[in-house]
C-alpha cells in the first residue's frame, strides 16, 4: 500500500469514529437498532481502516491521529447538531488538538 493510501485510510477511518461516536449517543443503550446498527457498521469500518492503515503508518502515529481525528470532529458534531458550547477556549483548544495532528502527519517517517 502507498503511503499516500494509508493516509488517505487512517483519514476516512478518523470520520468513521466520529460516526460511532455520535451514534454511541444516540444508541439509547443499545435498545435503537438504527443507531446501534450505525454504530456497529461504523466501528468496525473505522477499526479495519485503522489496522490497514498502521502496516504502513507507524502504529502510534496513525492511532493519534485517527483519534485525533475522531475527537476533533466528535467536538465538532456536539457544538453543530448538539448545541454544546463553542466558547473562545474550547475552539482555541480545538485548533491546538489539530495542529498537533497536523504535526504528528508532517513528522511521520
Amino acid at each position: 500500500m502507498t503511503p499516500l493510501l494509508a493516509w488517505i485510510l487512517l483519514c476516512v477511518g478518523g470520520l468513521f469514529e466520529v460516526g460511532f461516536t455520535t451514534c454511541l449517543r444516540n444508541a439509547e443503550g443499545f435498545r435503537n437498532i438504527p443507531w446501534t446498527l450505525g454504530f456497529l457498521a461504523s466501528v468496525t469500518l473505522s477499526m479495519g481502516l485503522l489496522e490497514l492503515a498502521a502496516r504502513t503508518i507507524p502504529m502510534g502515529t496513525a492511532y493519534a491521529v485517527w483519534t485525533g481525528i475522531g475527537a476533533a470532529g466528535t467536538v465538532i458534531v456536539g457544538i453543530w447538531w448538539f448545541g454544546e458550547p463553542a466558547t473562545t477556549i474550547r475552539l482555541l483548544l480545538l485548533l491546538g488538538l489539530v495542529g498537533c495532528i497536523a504535526g504528528l502527519r508532517i513528522t511521520a517517517a
